[in-house]
This record gives structure tokens, sequence and C-alpha cells, in this order.
């Protein structure tokens, strides 16, 4: 526990970057100056959770100074090696090239259980949302439809699971039955609603999945704090804790869920919505050169409701719960599924 409290310390922390980061940009002679900006700093008598900014001054052989800002994420009981195996291996697939951006893989530490990498400037699309900037919010939903696009086209031979628990509903994490004991426990009037409708959603993905053997890479946690606008034409998506060979309407489902959860909350306009659904949609099938047939819009539509569901779990067992949150959602969700489960 005192070895993840050096990160920090922005003298030790020169002293790793001169070592591990300078050799990787061969243009820079030297670091002359780190600032720490601690992003979540959660350290405990025996565990941490922390993803720390340094905001690194680079000098040029030419003397000139640049920043970038590089990120550690740290985990004492999920070990982030995971992340810099999937950066690396879209970096080494060329995934970083254009104007569709992730960010630079650099090096693991098993001492911290970190990932170190290069992070990304701009503004993410919730900030957008948040200053109702619509003209900005639908320029980055259809550039958010092409970085998902070209995620899912890339080829899966040979690429390895990444996250394989990840994979299925089934087996996310925390998992359906510590979710429906806790539910049964704490609020036992939404249980019948919450069983029946994880049985018809672990049903239409087992059903899908005995008939299709096609795997796609998906990000696995989309949604708009993790989409960065860099510049009027440049896009980055971060956090790829979640990436894993999955359903590629797994990533569309939970994004159009959670963007519409998030205007909904900030914008308050139905047709606002529509639109900017549509947006991304529409983008999305263009640059992915597919139709919306009816199984496709199903499967969105399954994990539109299952994201849905993992958002009113989160306001009904998180510290401080908000189970009138939670509520409109399920009502929402057996609506749609055509559950006849009083909540």
């Amino acid at each position: 526990m005192e070895n993840i409290l050096n990160l920090f310390d922005g003298k030790y922390v020169m002293k790793l970057f001169k070592k591990r980061v300078l050799p990787l940009y061969p243009d820079f002679k030297s670091v002359k100056k780190i600032t720490v900006i601690a992003h979540k700093d959660k350290v405990w008598d025996r565990t941490y959770h922390v993803v720390i900014e340094y905001r690194t001054t680079f000098f040029s052989r030419e003397g000139k100074a640049r920043i970038l800002p590089i990120f550690c994420t740290a985990h004492s009981c999920e070990p982030r090696r995971n992340v810099y195996v999937v950066l690396k291996y879209l970096w080494d697939h060329g995934f970083a090239r254009g104007n569709l951006t992730i960010p630079h893989p650099l090096f693991y530490s098993q001492r911290y259980r970190g990932t170190f990498y290069r992070g990304v400037q701009g503004d993410n699309l919730y900030h957008f949302i948040r200053e109702n900037n619509r003209p900005q919010i639908e320029k980055v939903v259809a550039r958010a439809a092409q970085w998902f696009a070209k995620l899912h086209r890339l080829p899966t031979a040979g690429a390895r699971n990444f996250n394989k628990e990840n994979s299925r509903i089934a087996t996310v994490i925390p998992g359906v039955k510590h979710i429906l004991d806790r539910i049964d426990r704490d609020y036992p009037k939404y249980y019948p609603a919450y069983r029946e409708i994880y049985r018809q959603i672990l049903e239409k993905e087992k059903t899908f999945f005995a008939r299709r053997r096609k795997l796609w890479l998906i990000h696995g946690d989309a949604h708009p704090e993790n989409i960065i606008k860099m510049s009027d034409h440049k896009l980055a998506v971060i956090d790829f804790t979640d990436l894993c060979l999955a359903d590629f309407a797994r990533d569309l489902g939970a994004f159009l869920q959670q963007l519409e959860f998030m205007i909904q909350r900030k914008i308050g306009d139905k047709n606002y919505i529509a639109l900017v659904k549509t947006i991304f949609l529409d983008n999305y099938l263009k640059h992915a050169k597919i139709a919306l047939d009816g199984d496709v819009h199903d499967r969105i539509n399954t994990y539109y409701n299952w994201t849905s569901l993992r958002t009113a779990t989160f306001f009904l067992i998180k510290d401080k719960p908000e189970p009138q949150r939670a509520h409109g959602l399920l009502v929402k969700i057996c609506y749609d599924m055509k559950i006849e489960c009083s909540v």
C-alpha cells in the first residue's frame, strides 16, 4: 500500500518517467516538469483504485517545450495489464491512424498493477450535452458512430478475447446471481421484474450466439463520457477496460441508451433525443456498411434494455441509493419488453 503513494510524488514520478517514458520519445531530450493531478485517489488500508494524470513538460533536442498528458490507471484487485494489452493491440494494428483514434499505450507496471498511457486532450460528449451545445452534440455523435464502425470492422482472426468475462451478459461482473440476490434482499418488490428481464435478455443473447459464429471487437463501455472531441476533425474514445469479443449491437444499444438518458436528464427534449439517436445510428450503418434489418434492430433493443437495467441497478445499490431514479427506468424496460410485472 505504501508503494502506490509513490505515484502521487512528483519527484518519484520524474525519475520513473526518465527511465520508462523518455526512451519512447526519441525526439525529446529531457523531462523538466510534472504536474500531478489525481482524478481518482481511492487509497484504503489494503486496496486502492487510482487514476492519475501527469501533465509532463518535455524538451526537444531543439529546446522547444511540449506538454503531454500522461495517465496511470491502477487497481490493487483488478490488474490493469489488460488495458495496456488492448491499447497496444489496437495501436499495433493501425487503429490510431487518421482522425478516429485512441490513447497511446506506454508501459505496464506490475509493481503498481497499473497501465501508463499518453492521454488525449479535449472535451467529452457529456460536456456538450451539459452545455446544450446542439451543433457540437450532433457533430460528435456522428463521428462517434464512425469510430465504433471502425472498431467493429477490425478483423478478429488471431485476436484474443481480452476480457472473456465481459463477453456475455451472464458473466459480466458482478454477475447476474449477485445482482438478483441483492435486489431480492434490498428491493423485493422489484425482484420479479428483475428476474424476468434477465431471463429474457439472457435467452435472446444465448440464441444469437448459438446460431452465429462471428464475433466482433467491441468497446464494452460505450457512453458519452468516453467520447473525446480532440478537434473539429479528430475524435478519440477512452477507457478500454471492458473491450472484448462480443456482438457489435451491444455497443450500439449501450451508447443509444446512455445518450438518451443523459440528454433527457440535461436537456429534456424528446424530439431532440430522437434526432440525435437517428444521427448516430444512420452514420454507424453507413460506415459499417450494414442494413438495419429486424435481427439487428432486436439485438440493439436487447442491449439497450440491458444497459437501462444496469443504470437502474447502479442507482439501487450504490453507497447512497436513489431508488426514485431507478423506478422510471424499470417501468420503461418492462413496457418495452412487454413484461407484465408490477414495479
